[in-house]
């Protein structure tokens, strides 16, 4: 702000005004504004001795009370137009995500992995830009270079060092989640007694295999080439390792890998691994135990396939005997029910691999809970509906039964040349009633097996419930990051974009588990896309969202998200702040 005085030709007297100077967005051309009027210099000399310095002194410390105040006055132009391809709006979600990436101190581990590295190039702002860009805009690695003005942060790199850096990423790919399951201990807290554990694989668009993508059984049913994932967490959903495996390669084979890495490198102590039946193996179980039955090394709670069970469980598995309701009390005759349960320690043979890749049977004493569900019933019934509508439009058109396995729909149906298993149009095929009611009657039951024989019941069930949650990590990849399609071809590319979004993940884990476990990552991660702002005028910025969410966001993250106008200055020495 300054005095501006106007001289009058026809009077000679002299006004004065309060003004500021602003740029015209059309001619950009300087121009004035006024504020407010003062008056003619002769009608205050009587009251100073310099009228004009009097004011100027006013105008000055006004201008510094206005600093150091929050009312900032705005100018502008109703005719002022945007200049072409004009993009003033940026996002400030990303500070909470800052603030736990910085929590961790990657930045530290970052700096120190590249320290005897000829990297012309910050490898930990690439990693915080494909991370950020990974939570909050998921696409290819061009894509979050493009888009790397929308943050406030100085990204000095080009596109090239952002493929580069992916190289380097692969090669510190194990030691990274090493130093991230330490600092969340430190920072955040981890409970490994329980460790879940699954399975799943990524597609990639090619026709040719290589070494890494190969064909393999795909999770959705595509024939495309595949990589597969084995991946643990811990019982806050929070990721611990995963690593990654050829297409071709089974379930139960990535176990022992990933399994064997966390309790050899990562301190965790006893642990008792939760996972599905595809695990289930003889050389899972006995792995897992230390071979010592009797007294196991780690534990495991693993499902168990009652259809897939021997005619002995199966047998114990419909009799009625032994079940009681949730509270443990004694089933009533002839009345509904919605669940029951029962229990037993059994002794169970396995199969378990020798050295010289031959098979010896062993005996590991464990047990067995078993229980039914009116509800897992109806389900089981609705979809095995679906599979038989389909198997009866494999009857009604027999070329359609050709084209597929005996898996599937296909399991139900006959063919009547039973001799040389052909299929011909002109064959009879009917619906395989035997295989219907074999189905039928283990509708609703569910086992689970568990080396931790003096676990209660009700407890081994709620710690196999929570296998969903590894469930919901890869649905998040796969989803909210967009993990897939994979942009990069190469081995080590694909090992490096891997990483971030194992780092993404852990990351949107961790502010899940911060708020409370309130919010899904898909509430979380749109409502910090959705703290944004334009610039509005003279460096200052205006907000246009706010929630409960965000408000929780905020509470966690130290990060005021409340306001409706800041400073650039302030917005950045937020930013630092998150940093330290």
């Amino acid at each position: 702000m300054y005095v501006k005085k106007t001289p009058n030709r026809n009077t000679g007297r002299t006004f004065m005004e309060y003004a500021k100077k602003y740029r015209d967005p059309i001619t950009k051309k300087s121009r004035d504004t006024i504020i407010e009027a003062i008056g003619y210099i002769d009608e205050f000399e009587k009251d100073f001795d310099d009228p004009y310095e009097h004011f100027r002194m006013l105008a000055q410390q006004m201008t510094e009370e206005e600093k150091d105040s929050k009312l900032v006055t705005l100018t502008y132009s109703t005719d002022e137009e945007l200049e072409p391809e004009t993009d003033n709006r940026k996002n400030y979600g990303y500070a909470a995500i800052m603030k736990v990436y910085h929590a961790l101190s990657l930045h530290k581990f970052l700096a120190t992995k590249a320290r005897y590295k000829k990297f012309e190039y910050n490898t930990n702002s690439i990693m915080l830009l494909l991370v950020i860009s990974r939570i909050l805009s998921p696409g290819s690695k061009s894509k979050a270079y493009s888009e790397k003005g929308r943050y406030f942060e100085r990204f000095a790199f080009q596109l090239e060092d952002v493929y580069r850096s992916l190289s380097h990423f692969a090669e510190i790919r194990l030691d990274m989640q090493n130093y991230l399951h330490k600092q969340i201990v430190s920072s955040y807290g981890r409970d490994t007694s329980i460790v879940y554990f699954d399975a799943t694989n990524f597609y990639f668009e090619i026709d040719v295999d290589d070494n890494l993508r190969k064909r393999g059984a795909s999770k959705e049913h595509r024939p495309n080439p595949i990589v597969q994932m084995g991946l643990a967490m811990d019982r806050d959903g929070v990721p611990i390792n995963y690593k990654l495996y050829p297409g071709n390669k089974l379930d139960c084979e990535t176990f022992r890998d990933v399994i064997g890495e966390l309790c050899k490198n990562y301190e965790a102590g006893r642990i008792i691994v939760v996972a599905d039946r595809g695990i289930i193996t003889g050389d899972n179980i006995w792995y897992l135990i230390g071979g010592k039955p009797s007294r196991p090394q780690h534990g495991y709670v693993f499902s168990f396939s009652v259809r897939g069970g021997t005619k002995e469980f199966k047998k114990y598995v419909l009799d009625e005997a032994g079940y009681t309701d949730a509270n443990g009390k004694a089933l009533a005759e002839d009345t509904d029910y919605d669940y029951k349960i029962k229990t037993r320690v059994i002794a169970r043979e396995i199969s378990v691999s020798t050295i010289d890749g031959k098979k010896m049977t062993k005996v590991v004493y464990e047990k067995q809970v078993v229980f039914w569900s009116s509800d897992y019933a109806k389900r089981a019934k609705m979809e095995r509906e679906s599979s038989v509508k389909k198997a009866q439009e494999f009857i009604e058109t027999p070329s359609k039964y050709k084209q597929h396995t005996k898996h599937g729909a296909a399991k139900y149906v006959t063919a009547t040349d039973k001799e040389t298993g052909e299929i011909e149009p002109k064959n009879e095929l009917s619906l395989n009633e035997d295989i219907l009611k074999e189905e039928e009657k283990f509708d609703g039951y569910y086992a689970i097996v568990t080396s931790e024989r003096d676990m209660d019941s009700r407890q081994i069930i709620d710690t196999y419930k929570g296998l969903w949650e590894i469930e919901e990590n890869f649905r998040i990849e796969k989803g909210e990051l967009e993990a897939r399609p994979v942009f990069v071809s190469s081995e080590d590319h694909i090992e490096g974009h891997f990483l971030t979004c194992f780092v993404s993940l852990v990351i949107t884990r961790l502010l899940q588990k911060i708020t409370g476990h309130r919010y899904s990552i898909a509430v979380l991660v749109d409502a910090m896309k959705r703290i944004s702002c334009s610039l509005e005028h003279d460096n200052t910025y205006l907000f246009d969202y706010r929630s409960a969410v965000t408000d929780a966001i905020g509470k966690a993250t130290g990060v005021n998200f409340n306001k409706k106008r800041e400073r650039l200055g302030e917005i950045k020495k937020a930013l630092g702040s998150v940093k330290k």
